[in-house]
């Protein structure tokens, strides 16, 4: 959202500034949302030039669509459910025809990297609260043995990436507003983990303002708008609003690599992935794993006649969430893990002008200041914050792949303290992960319980250890952890 309210240095009183807040202020209260003007007269010059900048950021035109779409109660539908089918995919490769497309998928992805082609963007604008860790989700320790970071963790696979195709790779990371300032510390104080600082981007998810369920924009604090993040999809129209966009092409990038911090076991800028996504001639590519069952609370990839989308599990019916084919398998068990890849071209295409993806909306309890300026203390969720998908993105794009990856080898998320997707789950699967790759080679764990760890430095996958400890004859070397 652009501004259009400009204030003076110190809060002047130029007569240009004075009709601009005029103006500003009779906006305002033609569109109805004069009730957030009643704590203005209490505000110093700075604060008050401060909080009028707030309020011509904000597209009133677009803010009235959305709230007129939420009012109507229409649920965002991206794909006709009564035409949906499953998607086309790439499986898992099980036959010699499946080894061969793979194997001319890694040799396309390469080519890709070693010319610098290609650059990571990792979505990390979280912080690591419900893990009950203080500080950006990227802080919180995942390596088995060296306590290394989810930051580290993935910073270190750009790094190997970048010396095993000896190609200027950069990666990008979306912050947020409440943990921009934490992460850039930590990156620093670590010293990029090893990346040269230019080729660590940060960029800040952008903000939409927050609604009652009147669609009456909130007070958070006199000077302030109830704000809430726009959502992953916030991260495409922000790599065009901060002019990253602009800098890739300039460094003949062509694509983005997409996933979320949360996951340590994502191969970054695998080649395999990208060279599907090469061959295809594809616009946006996604990664799926096969649900648990039914139940499991995930996104599905499903197509509409020509139309690839995801339908998130609240919004598919049951018959066709509990469907199986002739082989038993769930009909729509291609579950969305939030690994992409994305043409630059494609992200230009979806952002410029405004970001092109529908708006979703979310219930929220949010405390709030009256029209007498008291707070309120909602004892419900009174709160309306908008939010964009970028899986969204897909079906816009002309030409769309979907491939198959494996739950235990890629997709381990830390989202929970305990259970499911905690980081009791992700070092279980880590272990295991390692534990496997290892005896592959040849070698025997012994115990247990043994503690592993193997750094993306050291191997991205298992036929790069492999190759490494059959090199060197024994496992030993750099970034190879055993306890």
């Amino acid at each position: 959202m652009s501004g259009t309210y400009k204030g003076c240095e110190g809060g002047g009183g130029s007569a240009g500034s004075v009709e601009a807040e005029r103006e500003l202020l009779e906006r305002y209260r033609a569109a109805g949302q004069g009730q957030v003007l009643c704590c203005l007269d209490q505000l110093d010059a700075n604060r008050r030039t401060a909080f009028l900048d707030q309020l011509g950021a904000v597209d009133l035109d677009q803010l009235a669509r959305f709230t007129a779409e939420m009012k109507a109660g229409r649920p965002v539908a991206t794909l006709d459910l009564a035409r949906l089918e499953p998607p086309r995919f790439i499986p898992l490769p099980a036959t010699p025809g499946g080894v061969r497309k793979r194997n001319r998928a890694i040799r396309a992805g390469e080519e890709l990297l070693r010319a610098g082609q290609a650059a990571a963007l990792v979505v990390a604008g979280g912080q690591g609260t419900r893990l009950g860790h203080e500080g950006p989700k990227g802080t919180f320790p995942v390596g088995p043995v060296s306590g290394c970071s989810l930051f580290e963790w993935h910073l270190s696979k750009v790094l190997a990436t970048r010396r095993r195709y000896g190609a200027r790779i950069p990666i990008l990371i979306l912050t947020s507003r409440v943990n921009h300032e934490q992460t850039a510390a930590y990156l620093e104080r670590h010293g990029w983990f090893g990346l040269p600082h230019e080729d660590v981007l940060l960029f800040q998810q952008g903000l939409l303002p927050a609604v009652d369920r009147e669609g009456r924009l909130l007070l958070a604090a006199p000077d302030s708008l109830a704000w809430s993040p726009d959502g992953h999809g916030g991260s495409l129209s922000a790599l065009h609003r901060e002019g990253i966009l602009d800098q890739l092409e300039a460094r003949g990038i062509l694509h983005l690599f997409y996933f979320q911090v949360d996951n340590p076991l994502v191969r970054v800028l695998e080649p395999e992935f990208l060279g599907h996504h090469l061959l295809a001639g594809s616009q946006m590519s996604s990664k799926f794993v096969s649900k648990r069952d039914a139940s499991e609370k995930v996104g599905v990839f499903a197509r509409a006649g020509r139309r690839l989308g995801v339908v998130e599990y609240s919004d598919l019916p049951d018959e066709l969430a509990t469907a199986r084919d002739e082989q038993g398998e769930l009909l729509y068990r291609a579950g969305n893990v939030a690994i992409h890849v994305l043409e630059v071209a494609f992200i230009r295409e979806l952002t410029e002008g405004g970001l092109k993806l529908p708006i979703h909306c979310a219930s929220k309890a949010v405390p709030y200041l009256d029209e007498n300026g008291r707070r309120v203390e909602p004892e419900g969720k009174n709160c309306v914050k908008f939010e964009t998908f970028v899986f969204d993105a897909l079906p816009r794009a002309r030409r769309t792949v979907v491939v198959e990856a494996s739950r235990a080898e890629e997709f381990s998320p830390v989202k929970n303290a305990t259970g499911v997707d905690s980081p009791e789950t992700t070092r279980a699967d880590l272990l295991r992960l390692f534990r496997g790759w290892i005896e592959a080679a040849g070698f025997e764990v012994g115990a247990e319980d043994a503690v592993l760890e193997i750094s993306p430095l050291f191997a991205q996958d298992r036929e790069e250890f492999q190759a490494r400890v059959r090199k060197a004859g024994q496992i030993c070397g750099e970034r190879l952890y055993l306890a």
